[in-house]
């Protein structure tokens, strides 16, 4: 039997029971869909990770506390060695591969603007935040070092303390009072937006001079972190052994005790929150892909059944010369054709599903080949599996026992 007349053959089946076919490879389509949809949601992650870690500077370098200096085997947080203003001075008049130091300290507080309210990361830093953070104004200005060291009592807010407060132009901010924990501050400006990544909003802050947070706001003098920017990417390791060599020193850190800081570069963040959302991708993709081994044992469940209400016609065929591997064929084509179309259209609306989420909730999603290439291979893969049982059962029926049957 010509193998064209069997794929024939097998199509007309398929179209004699349109409702039937469809629901069929209904398990298929959202299966596919779902992978299609979570890698993409995956992908976009990753992206834009990567894209906020560029932002911020190839070159910047972050300090943040460490272990307890005492070395007991439980320390709080509060037993954590700090970092001081004092080391971040320390960095800044020694450092020789040091371009730029800005120590940050950060307290959740209120903020007020007339009858609107919100509550907020309110970060006391030096006026170069903009440089070493890679920021830019959106209106007004930042504070400058005289404001800092007079401890002037003015601020910056994030885009998103912005929208918080109910205010649509930033430029009517400007010279604008504002209550931070109760206290009256000038507002000098507003940042322009980055976004935000997922883990932490860059926009959903405001910016106080150093000094002016830690006399009117918190009232100590330990840093949340120290960035510093090195002159150039190939100095980085040069730079982290300068920064390692002044920290200890004014640590007092005695030789082979281990730092009491620790310094991170753009390149860490990147493979550590990379591998975050790389595991959360995988596991949404574990978890559609259950929807596919449904749909499979849905095929397989229909095509079983098929092969009962079409046992007379099978007789009647292999009466006709029709062979078991015509008979095998003929279903196994059912089976692959309802995944290969389940499959197409899942891809269509895992795709249309992650368009929609981008642009109905702002999510970033990302589509890739890979994941197209492989959804669609496993929907024929999902096929061939399901679809070789009920296919051997209807070639291995005795031609004359299937005429008998009624």
């Amino acid at each position: 039997m010509p193998i064209f007349e069997i794929i024939n053959v097998a199509l007309e089946s398929l179209r004699t029971n349109k409702l039937r076919s469809f629901l069929t490879m209904l398990g298929i389509v959202i299966g596919v869909g779902a992978v299609i949809a979570m890698i993409a949601l995956g992908r976009g992650a990753q992206e834009s990770v990567k894209q906020r870690i560029a932002s911020l500077g190839t070159t910047l370098l972050t300090i943040s506390p460490g272990q307890a200096r005492g070395g007991g085997p439980v320390a709080s947080a509060t037993d954590r060695a700090p970092l001081l203003l004092s080391d971040a001075t320390a960095l800044e008049e020694r450092g020789r591969s040091i371009l730029a130091v800005e120590p940050e300290m950060q307290r959740q507080l209120q903020v007020t603007y007339e009858s609107q309210n919100t509550n907020t990361n309110v970060v006391g830093t030096s006026s170069n935040y903009l440089e070493v953070r890679k920021f830019a104004m959106d209106a007004g200005r930042m504070f400058s070092a005289s404001e800092d060291a007079s401890r002037r009592r003015v601020a910056v807010l994030g885009s998103q303390v912005v929208q918080d407060l109910g205010v649509t132009d930033p430029n009517i901010l400007i010279g604008e009072p504002i209550r931070i924990g109760g206290i009256q501050f000038e507002i000098a400006g507003v940042l322009a937006s980055k976004g935000g990544t997922g883990f932490q909003n860059p926009d959903d802050q405001v910016l106080v001079p150093l000094q002016t947070a830690r006399y009117r706001l918190i009232g100590a003098d330990r840093l949340r972190s120290i960035s510093v920017l090195s002159t150039s990417e190939e100095d980085i390791p040069v730079t982290m052994a300068e920064i390692t060599r002044i920290l200890r020193r004014e640590h007092r850190l005695a030789p082979g005790r281990d730092d009491d800081f620790q310094i991170r570069n753009q390149a860490d963040f990147l493979t550590t929150l990379g591998e975050t959302t790389q595991v959360f991708t995988y596991l949404l993709a574990g978890i559609a892909a259950v929807s596919l081994l449904v749909g499979g044992i849905g095929i397989m469940n229909i095509m079983l059944v098929s092969v009962t209400e079409r046992t007379r016609e099978i007789g009647v065929r292999k009466a006709l010369g029709a062979t078991q591997a015509n008979i095998l064929m003929q279903f196994l084509i059912e089976a692959v054709v309802l995944c290969l179309l389940g499959g197409i259209i899942g891809i269509l609306f895992g795709a249309g599903t992650a368009v929609i989420l981008r642009k109905a909730f702002g999510w970033t999603t990302s589509v890739g080949l890979s994941s197209v290439v492989v959804a669609f291979f496993f929907a024929a893969i999902v096929g061939v599996g399901f679809g070789v049982w009920p296919a051997r059962r209807a070639a291995a029926l005795d031609p004359i026992e299937s005429l008998r049957y009624e």
